[in-house]
């Protein structure tokens, strides 16, 4: 089947091709196109199922309408609903999505930023891993419109935005001391990653500042990319070492999927034998008896807050607020766990 060209809708409705052309670009009003030329062409360019050539209008306009979404990994719950909600937002504007996702691997994360920018991509959201520092730069000092998400590098100066994880964490923290608890253990990622050494300094400041002597053996490290199996294995023998923990903080939610499987391993029950808490909620966390309290990311207000800052770059949006760079604070989900 021959493909639907401008010239075309033109000899149907009769009309200059750059007319037809100024209707579909959405340039009417601008050129004084009549409303019923301009309905005529739109209704003849649908029925003809006419579909613009978009390597041909970015190289006209300089403009692809396509934004790139890097993410750390793209099937994970939180950047799962992350996207969604960014492809939602952005095709408010006008805007396609093509995302991918580093796995934290540096070099991985460099070359998906090297291929969107041969996409010609009109700006980058960007959940960073450690060591993409560099490039970010790059983009910044090439005034490519860019927010980093979930995370950032000090110094940088690039727009970002972000939970309050050191915040988070305190909240937390506090909720269990509240309860009652002081051994409280700390499973986090061995990753150097800003929101996880936040996460972290939350954690051990809450206990400096309430009396709790800091016990270094109670804060276990899991490589990122773990074994499942051997992670469920590590934490099981974690527990039954320090057997007079009475809580335990996971500082992200795979950590805490992984992490009851590893509780059930050990032989403990929630709370009658410890209590759990876990930073950022997931489906799983409500529906598993007895109920996991959470540290709850405002994830739709990151998207949302990321798209609206990265169109204000492009300049399709204008807001009230002149911050560039912001934290905003998470939502403790207490339930039957702690």
């Amino acid at each position: 089947m021959k493909k639907v060209s401008i010239k075309d809708i033109a000899q149907i409705v009769g009309a200059a091709p750059a007319t037809v052309s100024f209707v579909l670009n959405g340039k009417a009003r601008e050129m004084r196109i009549s409303e019923k030329l301009e309905s005529h062409i739109k209704t003849t360019a649908e029925k003809l199922g006419y579909h613009p050539n978009q390597i041909a209008v970015s190289l006209r306009t300089g403009k692809s309408k396509i934004l790139g979404l890097i993410v750390e990994n793209i099937s994970d719950n939180f950047f799962a609903t992350l996207a969604r909600t960014i492809e939602d937002e952005a095709e408010r504007f006008g805007y396609r999505v093509f995302y991918c996702s580093t796995e934290n691997e540096t070099e991985k994360g460099r070359e998906l930023i090297r291929m969107l920018s041969q996409r010609q991509v009109d700006g980058y959201l960007i959940t960073p891993s450690s060591g993409m520092d560099e490039d970010i730069r790059q983009l910044v000092k090439q005034n490519k419109p860019v927010v980093l998400m979930d995370r950032y590098f000090p110094g940088l100066g690039a727009p970002h935005v972000l939970v309050d994880d050191y915040g988070g964490v305190v909240k937390g923290m506090k909720h269990l001391i509240k309860k009652g608890y002081r051994k409280i253990a700390f499973v986090t990622a061995d990753l150097d990653l800003v929101q996880m050494r936040d996460r972290e300094r939350g954690y051990v400041e809450v206990l400096k500042a309430n009396g709790i002597g800091q016990n270094k053996n109670l804060i276990l490290r899991l490589k990122y990319n773990y074994d499942k199996q051997e992670a469920i294995k590590l934490i099981s023998q974690f527990l039954k070492k320090n057997s007079n923990l009475d809580a335990i903080f996971f500082a992200t939610n795979y950590l805490g999927i992984t992490g009851l499987e590893g509780i059930m391993k050990a032989g403990l029950k929630i709370p009658e034998d410890i209590g759990v808490i876990c930073f950022d909620d997931h489906d799983l966390f409500r529906l598993y008896p007895p109920g996991i309290t959470t540290i709850q990311q405002p994830i739709e207000e990151i998207a949302k807050t990321s798209v609206h800052m990265l169109m204000q770059q492009l300049g399709k949006y204008k807001s009230k607020s002149k911050k560039t760079q912001l934290a905003l604070a998470a939502n403790l989900i207490e339930r039957a766990s702690t």
